[in-house]
């Protein structure tokens, strides 16, 4: 089986995942895909934190709590029928990126819930933890990007070919199609460097 390596970028509630296999020479696309990682029949679930700040602490902790296992079990479901695909088509997923915010630690809960932007950063947060704990229950060894530093990232592992890669990766679109955002060049890029350190 070929190796694949799985790329995510990660907003409140959903996700984009794209698989690359091959060299940084001849890169594949080997798979994309939305995810979605919450139920909305719970209150606000896609703004966990939101919601959790109109409650009492209690409460709070208990819906976050609530939220955090569905949203986990929801990525695991999304993730493991990924590397089922992948397998079908002889790729194995031997390594997985998720792309980060600043990775400033946040404070206590009370904290959170009483600052909207700190609510803001708890819920990106709250969605890649959840992820990562996907990607780790499933015995998929994941590493963490941050977003700001994902060009020096690539430089840094990739040298000279840097460059031409993520040429390559944003020419991609023409070939796949739609949709190819910046959110999928960036996870395809992330989880080219993974691959590459394998």
């Amino acid at each position: 089986m070929k190796p694949a390596v799985v790329g995510v970028k990660i907003h409140s509630g959903w996700g984009i995942l794209v698989a690359v296999s091959g060299s940084v020479d001849s890169l594949e696309i080997v798979e994309r895909r939305r995810i979605v990682i919450t139920d909305l029949t719970l209150p606000r679930a896609n703004q966990p934190y939101h919601h959790s700040a109109t409650l009492g602490l209690p409460e709070a902790k208990q819906h976050l709590a609530r939220c955090a296992t569905v949203s986990e079990r929801l990525s695991s479901a999304a993730i493991s029928d990924t590397i089922g695909a992948l397998a079908k088509r002889d790729y194995r997923v031997v390594g997985a990126a998720v792309l980060l915010a600043s990775g400033r630690p946040l404070p206590s809960l009370p904290e959170i819930l009483g600052a909207h932007p700190l609510i803001h950063t708890a819920e990106g947060e709250f969605f890649r933890c959840v992820v990562g704990k996907a990607f780790d229950g499933l015995k998929v060894p994941v590493t963490g990007i941050r977003e700001r530093d994902l060009a020096r990232f690539a430089e840094a592992v990739l040298g000279d070919a840097a460059g031409p890669l993520q040429r390559a990766i944003a020419g991609s679109g023409s070939s796949l199609g739609p949709p190819w955002t910046n959110d999928h060049k960036m996870a395809a890029l992330a989880a080219a460097i993974v691959l590459n350190k394998l």
